[in-house]
């Protein structure tokens, strides 16, 4: 009895240990890689395993690579797979460099992706040039009318220049500031409605795909539209700004000479006040006598009498005038 359970216990724990090593170590895929011809040792799938890597992201791209006639080392693909690349991409980026005729090597392609590019994109790109289509932009002519431009850059990729090299806003934004360098050169718009591709001739004659990761192809005109008359709309903003600051400056003249005029009316009325006290003075001291001070007080009268009729006929005329 007691032999029986030491002999069943000894089955299953045989059994346990079965199911153990099956589930950590891969002979399935093992056996997979073996028979499409990697070499691929067991103690490295264990390896792969105990430095938390899946196996089959690393052997099966492997499988990928050899069946396309590369010839890879599977250390070198564990190692991008670690320092956060995406080994499949490569692998399907190699197999289409190598397809197309395009030097890619693997270290090439690791360092591209693991710089935050899409490799596999680059290289379909760089078989099969994509267009890169600007935003409308803006110039204007010599003669101050602007002029509103749309183009369509054909561009390839330059796997030379992935790593480190400028992307499509600077290929957007270098032939936006040609478009406008161009424009800006011509003597009237209707130049440039003339003779679109002359834009095209010179933004590619600057070379805009220098430092960037494209090669650019062709440069096409897709529209062109006339807007606005930005010179006559500079000139009259300018003759209004004149005429604000020339308001001002009369307006300025005009303050001084109220003032001016408030002055001499200060003045007038000092003097006046000073009369009474020179005649005054002047009937004391004898220069003036009583009948020539009531004289000069009646021509006053007569005066103010004259004034004040003269008021009020012109009031009457205006008020017939008006009926």
């Amino acid at each position: 009895m007691l032999s029986n359970i030491i002999s069943g216990g000894f089955i299953i724990l045989v059994i346990l240990l079965i199911v153990l090593f099956f589930s950590f170590v891969p002979v399935g895929l093992w056996v997979t890689a073996y028979f499409s011809g990697v070499k691929v040792k067991i103690s490295t799938l264990i390896g792969m395993k105990l430095r938390r890597v899946k196996p089959g992201r690393i052997v099966n791209p492997m499988i990928k690579a050899t069946k396309a006639g590369l010839n890879l080392d599977i250390e070198g693909m564990e190692a991008h797979y670690l320092a956060g690349g995406n080994v499949n991409t490569l692998v399907d980026a190699l197999i289409a460099a190598e397809r197309a005729n395009i030097p890619l090597q693997f270290e090439r392609g690791a360092a591209i992706d693991l710089a935050g590019r899409n490799v596999l994109e680059a290289v379909q790109v760089s078989v099969n040039p994509k267009v890169i289509e600007t935003p409308n932009i803006s110039a204007v002519a010599q003669d101050g009318i602007e002029v509103v431009v749309k183009a369509k850059v054909t561009v390839r990729a330059n796997i030379d220049r992935l790593v480190g090299g400028a992307g499509e806003e600077t290929i957007i934004a270098r032939v936006g500031e040609g478009i406008v360098t161009t424009v800006g050169s011509s003597e009237t718009y209707k130049a440039v409605l003339e003779n679109p591709d002359s834009i095209s001739r010179v933004v590619l004659d600057k070379g805009l795909d220098s430092g960037t990761a494209f090669e650019i192809l062709s440069i096409d005109i897709a529209d062109v539209d006339v807007a606005r008359n930005i010179g006559a709309r500079l000139q009259t903003d300018q003759a209004e700004a004149d005429k604000r600051i020339a308001e001002a400056k009369a307006s300025e003249r005009r303050a001084m000479a109220l003032a001016k005029e408030q002055e001499m009316r200060a003045k007038v009325v000092e003097a006046e006040a000073q009369v009474p006290l020179a005649m005054a003075e002047a009937l004391k001291q004898g220069n003036l006598g009583v009948l020539d001070y009531y004289k000069l007080r009646n021509l006053n009268s007569d005066t103010e009498m004259r004034e004040a009729i003269s008021k009020v006929t012109d009031s009457n005329d205006k008020k017939n005038i008006d009926k």
